[in-house]
């Protein structure tokens, strides 16, 4: 059934996969991400190897007559389940946290090295590496890029002072001298001990110092305690 021709091509077509996953992988694993390189070169080996299966699936019943057999063949059968079942995995990616989601990129990488390995499985090499080459340079070079467009941001600070006075007047200000802008503000009266507890909703760029704006709060008459993470997208 496999000649030494034949064999050879497999498998170098799945060494080939190895490598393209690899190389995307390694992108995902310097950056932190739990599937990384290991994950990529599974993912696109195992997606090469399906599609081979499916290719080969008509030489394995090539002998069946086929005016009598019930056997039914569709070489794209294997390879539509692998890309849906990619979905499991990259769902697994995923982390939802309180203001966005995080894991898309990896998530997103998986299902196209798993349509990359099918393509390799497939022969189809040329635009296989061609689409290896789009991916790393969207992951290596779109992510310094992000640095010259500055997202919005939303965040929230919490702040605690004694007695009530006016306390969100300086607050205003150092906010507004660095580019935030509050949605809305709630307020909070602690009469025993008393405190007075304000949550404010921010929206800003990613790129503001926030090192900054937090030691200027400090300084602010009557802080108890200050609180700053991440909020909702609005």
């Amino acid at each position: 059934m496999w000649d030494a021709q034949d064999l050879v091509i497999s498998l170098g077509k799945l060494a080939l996969a190895a490598v393209v996953g690899g190389a995307i992988g390694f992108e995902r694993e310097a950056h932190g991400q739990s599937a990384g390189l290991r994950t990529n070169i599974l993912v696109c080996v195992g997606a090469c190897l399906m599609m081979q299966l499916s290719l080969h699936m008509e030489a394995i019943f090539r002998h069946l007559p086929e005016a009598t057999s019930v056997v039914r063949l569709d070489p794209a059968r294997i390879a539509s389940y692998a890309i849906a079942s990619m979905g499991f995995l990259g769902a697994g990616a995923i982390i939802t946290g309180k203001g966005m989601v995080r894991g898309l990129t990896t998530a997103a990488g998986l299902w196209l090295v798993t349509g990359i390995g099918l393509a390799v499985g497939a022969g189809f090499l040329a635009p296989s590496l061609f689409a290896v080459f789009i991916s790393l340079l969207c992951l290596y070079g779109l992510r310094r890029a992000k640095a010259w467009f500055p997202r919005d941001t939303f965040t929230i600070l919490s702040l605690k002072y004694q007695g009530l006075n006016n306390h969100l007047e300086p607050i205003n200000r150092i906010l507004s001298e660095h580019g935030f802008r509050i949605s809305f503000t709630t307020f909070r009266r602690e009469m025993p001990r008393d405190v007075t507890a304000y949550r404010l909703h921010l929206e800003s760029k990613d790129d503001i110092p926030l090192a900054d704006v937090i030691e200027k709060m400090t300084r602010t008459p009557g802080l108890l305690e200050l609180e700053w993470h991440e909020g909702r997208v609005l």
